[in-house]
């Protein structure tokens, strides 16, 4: 899996702020816990808790629509200018994705995860600082990343939580793996990376999704992080060109 920009890329930014939430949110977890150990009985756990049931901690690859299915994942967003582009693209030709958002983007534009949510697409952990590099640092490091994540995109949906969880540039370990599958969250991969991040031009990114189809039905794309009409274009002539090939769009196996 490739590592896109090394290091904490384009995200390095968002980390002071992400580092903010995450000290907030800690906090609100030990008020929220000395508040209830004050009471006769423990508060009752919000409905998006009572439903999390774990799922498998491999990596997915298939797709939900089996042999021919095809599974657009859409990562690093939300954005205000460019994921509405793909969503409009999605509709148009009936195609559903799964958006893998960053917890900073997330938190930034809520009305943009409520619209993709509202569109029937499901949603994705990709942590809240998009560090290709989590895989280095400590456990507790890796679950801030993924639960603030988790829970800035849950709020940001206004209650939907995230179904998958993808590591950025792939930067997967054990521990990750089992802590987002007890919080039902999939861990997610692809099987085609398509470098539209690296801007190879539309002509590339098509060339290289219709090569590589074979390997898997996974597909990378990005709607954040730099100028994405590449991106766009792309899916422009992917959707319909796959659809006449006999493909259906689905979600990964969860």
């Amino acid at each position: 899996m490739a590592r896109h920009g090394g290091g904490r890329g384009w995200y390095g930014k968002t980390v002071g702020a992400a580092l903010g939430v995450t000290m907030l949110a800690t906090g609100a977890s030990v008020w929220t816990a000395q508040a209830g150990s004050a009471g006769d009985a423990p508060a009752e756990k919000p409905a998006a808790e009572r439903t999390v049931k774990p799922v498998a901690a491999t990596i997915a690859h298939a797709s939900e629509k089996g042999p021919r299915g095809v599974n657009i994942t859409i990562d690093d967003g939300p954005d205000p200018k460019w994921t509405p582009q793909v969503l409009d693209l999605l509709r148009q030709y009936g195609v559903k994705a799964t958006f893998c958002m960053v917890g900073t983007q997330a938190q930034a534009h809520p009305d943009v995860v409520k619209k993709v949510v509202a569109a029937g697409h499901r949603l994705c952990d990709h942590s809240v600082s998009h560090n290709t590099a989590m895989d280095k640092d400590s456990q507790s490091y890796q679950s801030r990343q993924i639960l603030d994540a988790e829970r800035m995109i849950t709020k940001a949906s206004g209650g939907v939580r995230p179904m998958y969880y993808r590591a950025p540039g792939g930067a997967f370990t054990p521990y990750s793996r089992k802590l987002a599958a007890s919080r039902g969250m999939r861990p997610l991969g692809w099987n085609v990376d398509t470098k539209d991040f690296e801007r190879p031009g539309t002509d590339a990114i098509v060339a290289t999704v219709e090569r590589e189809l074979p390997n898997g039905p996974t597909l990378l794309f990005h709607d954040a992080g730099g100028d994405r009409t590449q991106t766009v274009e792309a899916l422009r002539r992917l959707l319909p060109r796959l659809k006449e090939q006999g493909y259906s769009f689905g979600f990964p196996v969860r």
